[in-house]
């Protein structure tokens, strides 16, 4: 898994004791007891070299031609494949969610944007190349095909390893861009999420001004104080109005499309996006989750390890708990907050190579549930 915050691949080795064995095939088997339902056995983390996180973004904010993003594509491809070897002799299966550069889960036509489409990066067959194992890949455009957003993706799987009878729980993802999944009970048909908005672009944004990859411990925004003028006019923006199913992205989260003082300095403006991150992940709750009943929140991601943001979001959540995965016990079973979306993502593989449906209609917007992700066999081995 790469997020959106393009600072490297998570890979998670993730063994389903319980769940039936990989080709079996049949029917959904419902969900089996305990939580979670599974264990991350290892992690690895390979992070982006700085020329090739400067290319992807560079995609992702459309400054790259057509034979760059070709070349990107298998660039991705080799460093997938590369996170993928030292977890691969033990997997049966690799799933790749790959490095999304563009989503436009709406049509836009006042930005030319006139149809819905989406656009992950890393070329699989790069990956089953190397490894010698299966891959699943393009997991999102099967949802855009039939009527969905394309995302949230990630509910489903929460819902398979964390669902759990008598608790109205929410995860929630503080990547580059803030999703939650609100799980009430093991009841799949009640299971809401959505993005909430920006998660740690805009602060890592901001760090990046600073010649940082993000904001360290929540340090700069911690040296300045919130203008709240400006936070105004951000948490006014029309995306944070709309109702979900919802998803976005980059394209739409970044300093260029936000409104600011000219003079406003940097630790200021570190503390406005991280109060506006803060502000609108509460809102959302607000709004949508809370009125249904929440017991918990179980934050991941890169900004649970934001003290400062993390701060925020409690002190604008309160009463409502708001726990770490450690905090929860999942981190004896491998689940991180660096792990949560990787392992993830090894599920829906599982599920697609299960032949189950491995999405939510209610999450994405979709007609159906549908079996998404694209499976690659491995290459075959020369013949006589």
């Amino acid at each position: 898994m790469s997020g959106t915050s393009a600072d490297g691949i998570d890979a998670a080795l993730l063994e389903l004791p319980g769940w039936p064995k990989l080709g079996a095939g049949g029917r959904w088997p419902g969900l089996p007891g305990g939580v979670p339902r599974g264990r991350v056995v290892e992690n690895v983390f390979t992070p982006f070299s700085p020329e090739l996180r400067a290319a992807v973004l560079a995609a992702m904010r459309d400054g790259t031609n057509a034979a760059d993003l070709t070349q990107l594509h298998w660039w991705l491809g080799e460093v997938l494949a590369e996170a993928a070897l030292p977890l691969a002799p033990s997997a049966d299966l690799i799933a790749s969610h790959g490095q999304t550069i563009q989503h436009h889960s709406r049509p836009d036509p006042s930005r030319g944007w006139v149809r819905p489409a989406t656009l992950q990066l890393g070329e699989a067959a790069m990956i089953a190349a190397r490894t010698g194992k299966p891959v699943v890949a393009d997991f999102r455009p099967a949802d855009v095909a039939i009527g969905g957003l394309g995302a949230p993706l990630v509910p489903f799987a929460d819902w398979a390893l964390f669902g759990q009878e008598g608790r109205r729980r929410a995860v929630h993802n503080l990547g580059g861009i803030s999703n939650l999944t609100y799980l009430p009970g093991k009841d799949r048909s009640g299971v809401l999420a959505f993005d909430t908005g920006p998660g740690n672009c805009l602060l890592d944004e901001v760090a990046g001004i600073n010649g940082q990859t993000h904001d360290e411990d929540g340090r700069l925004a911690a040296a300045g104080r919130v203008h709240e003028e400006t936070l105004a006019v951000w948490l006014a923006h029309p995306e944070l109005q709309t109702p979900p199913p919802k998803a976005t992205g980059r394209e739409v989260w970044t300093l260029a499309r936000l409104p600011r003082p000219a003079d406003l300095d940097l630790p200021d403006l570190a503390a406005t996006a991280t109060a506006f991150t803060a502000r609108t992940v509460a809102d959302a709750y607000q709004r949508w989750i809370v009125p249904h009943g929440l017991d918990e929140i179980v934050v991941a991601g890169g900004g649970a390890r934001n003290p400062v943001l993390m701060a925020a979001l409690r002190a604008a959540l309160s009463p409502i708990p708001v726990l770490t995965f450690e905090e929860v016990g999942w981190a004896e079973h491998g689940f991180t907050d660096a792990t949560r979306e990787a392992a993830a993502f090894a599920f829906l593989g599982y599920a697609r190579a299960q032949g189950w449906a491995n999405t939510l209609p209610q999450v994405t917007g979709a007609r159906m549930g549908v079996s998404a992700g694209k499976l690659l066999p491995p290459p075959p081995e020369d013949q006589p």
